[in-house]
């Protein structure tokens, strides 16, 4: 009886394990296993840019938009997380930034928020 009991125990906890495990595969966010704050931090070199449109926009800003911009959603998610609002990025002007670096492969008429 007790070895059954045994086995029902490890039974129920391999079964919960395998659930907590399918629940991290789907947390990945828009920005994939990182998280839109974390991105927000390699888009340093467009803050200026984000703050004001009359603003040069950096090569080094164009590269980081488009490492984000393959996935639009990432990008919207970047622009609106915490460390953007922190930084004084105004979302209005960042989403101009992708046609500013005159990427032609960019979603046209794409909202955030």
């Amino acid at each position: 009886m007790a070895s059954a009991m045994k086995f029902m125990c490890l039974v129920g906890l391999v079964v919960l394990v395998s659930i907590l495990g399918l629940q991290n595969v789907d947390a990945a966010g828009e920005c994939g296993k990182s998280s839109p704050d974390n991105e927000a931090m390699k888009m340093i070199p467009c803050a200026e840019a984000a703050q004001d449109e009359n603003a040069p926009v950096s090569a080094a800003c164009c590269t980081q938009v488009r490492q984000i911009g393959h996935n639009p959603s990432c990008l919207c998610a970047v622009m609106l997380s915490n460390t953007a609002k922190s930084s004084g990025i105004k979302p209005e002007i960042a989403i101009t930034i992708p046609k500013r670096c005159n990427i032609a492969n960019r979603p046209i008429g794409y909202k955030c928020g």
